[in-house]
């Protein structure tokens, strides 16, 4: 007996979410609040008031990435993205790589994105348990399951509680950005040196910024892997990202102003588990100073949504070509998830808390979870810029804008993602290391256990498929 199109084992629900939602769906990637708590305090010990020309070059450098997501969507609708995108551009073994990394790195974030959730809600009633390791990871996983039932009832559910935390989270931001900048008791004047060259000092003073940075942005590409899902899949994923990414990237230069402004280093060091809780305090006490955690703990609750998504939808894929257990590649028979997945990252997940309990305090925790989160990102960012060149060199030189979006800008972005890779493996610690390379290299042992079974995913598309795509990509610009 086949199964119906509506109830196919291997298809996602379709036509379901729009260019708003797409749009909703990156800025709630990215996590303005959550990237802003959980990495303001190791981007301060690295760059010091240089922060705002951090996040400025290396979001020059991640646009590059975006336009290099966008038009590589336009080649196929695919949940994996990345490892279907970087196979077809670059080489099959190149796109396992990449689609390894996103699991890698979303799985990392997990634990990254529970401690600051279940610290804002602690440090709503007493900044002591905010910072105790074990009742964060307990209430930061209860957050966790909620999101998971948010994911596991579909697409739709998935969207509109997005929709509705990051509307809240957005507007609180400005609220207190807008209050830190024109707040009267201020620590620093502003300065426009903190955006420029000169304000790091050295090179490896700047590298270790950009990585930070590169966590702070990280999570716009879940549009992507929603792409299936998505109406004009070909296109309004990537014009949901482009949009999405602009909005983050203003929130996130003005909040780190603003937070330049009135905080000295030795409260953000002090407090690395509950900045905005401290910043709230400082330019809106009492109860009104707490609003801004309630915009942290929504953020990461959105942000823990996202990761969900991107790790089961690229679980989804792989499962589908049969480069990942089968099973992996079915979506309940109602929802149109990808249910198998979403409870197996689940117990992954839960597996993880419970080993970050024996890692440290909360702040070695999430500095040796985001550098390497940090590390892995760049890995599949640079494929996917490197393959949009290479995938479309024959339309690169047709266009000036061709030349700058579909070319130039890509590449910009691919080579500094990694030139900043290779800059900053002599910086990182022991455990960051092991982390960060040792997780990436286990995905050698099903790349090459189902290359060996000689799958259809790692043989080179034709040059006539390639064509084919050119042209009728070609067409659509």
């Amino acid at each position: 007996m086949t199964s119906s199109p509506q109830n196919h084992p291997h298809k996602l629900a379709e036509n379901v979410l729009g260019l708003f939602e797409s749009v909703v769906m990156a800025v709630a990637g990215s996590a303005p609040a959550y990237s802003i708590a959980a990495s303001t305090a190791l981007l301060v010990a690295a760059v010091g008031l240089a922060g705002p020309a951090s996040l400025l070059y290396c979001g020059i450098a991640m646009y590059g990435i975006v336009f290099a997501f966008n038009y590589l969507g336009r080649t196929e609708s695919n949940a994996g993205a990345t490892y279907a995108w970087v196979r077809r551009g670059l080489h099959p073994a190149l796109g396992y790589i990449a689609g390894w990394s996103l699991l890698m790195c979303s799985s990392i974030f997990m634990v990254a994105a529970t401690l600051p959730a279940g610290s804002s809600f602690l440090g709503l009633f007493s900044d002591k348990l905010a910072n105790n390791t074990g009742w964060v990871t307990l209430f930061g996983t209860v957050f966790f399951l909620l999101m998971v039932a948010a994911v596991a009832f579909g697409v739709t559910i998935t969207a509109t509680v997005q929709v509705i935390m990051s509307t809240i989270e957005v507007g609180l931001l400005l609220l207190f950005a807008i209050l830190a900048i024109f707040h009267g008791n201020r620590v620093h004047e502003f300065s426009w040196h903190w955006f420029a060259p000169s304000a790091f000092d050295s090179k490896a003073t700047f590298f270790a910024g950009a990585l930070i940075g590169a966590f702070y942005y990280w999570g716009w590409d879940v549009t992507a892997n929603l792409n299936e899902e998505t109406k004009g899949s070909r296109k309004t994923p990537g014009k949901g990202a482009l949009i999405g990414m602009i909005i983050t990237f203003l929130l996130f230069e003005v909040f780190t102003i603003g937070s330049n402004m009135v905080l000295t280093s030795k409260e953000v060091d002090a407090n690395a588990a509950n900045i905005l809780g401290i910043l709230g305090q400082k330019v809106w006490p009492g109860a009104g100073g707490k609003l801004l955690v309630v915009a942290v703990l929504l953020s990461t609750v959105a942000t823990l949504e996202t990761q969900l998504i991107q790790l089961t939808r690229t679980m989804f894929s792989m499962g589908r070509d049969g480069t990942l257990i089968k099973r992996f590649g079915t979506v309940h028979h109602k929802y149109k998830t990808p249910m198998f997945a979403l409870m197996v990252v689940t117990c992954v997940g839960i597996g993880l808390f419970i080993g970050s309990q024996f890692i440290g305090s909360i702040g070695t925790i999430m500095t040796d979870a985001i550098s390497s989160i940090a590390v892995q990102i760049s890995i599949y960012y640079a494929l996917a810029g490197y393959a949009v060149v290479v995938l479309f060199r024959q339309l690169i030189f047709k266009s000036v804008k061709n030349f700058i979006l579909m070319g130039l800008w890509p590449l910009i972005g691919a080579v500094f993602m990694t030139v900043m890779f290779f800059q900053v493996i002599p910086t990182l610690d022991t455990v960051t290391r092991y982390v960060g390379f040792g997780t990436i290299a286990l995905g050698l042992i099903p790349m090459f256990y189902y290359w060996s079974k000689g799958h259809l995913y790692f043989k080179m598309p034709s040059k006539e498929e390639r064509l084919a795509v050119m042209h009728e990509i070609e067409g659509n610009l």
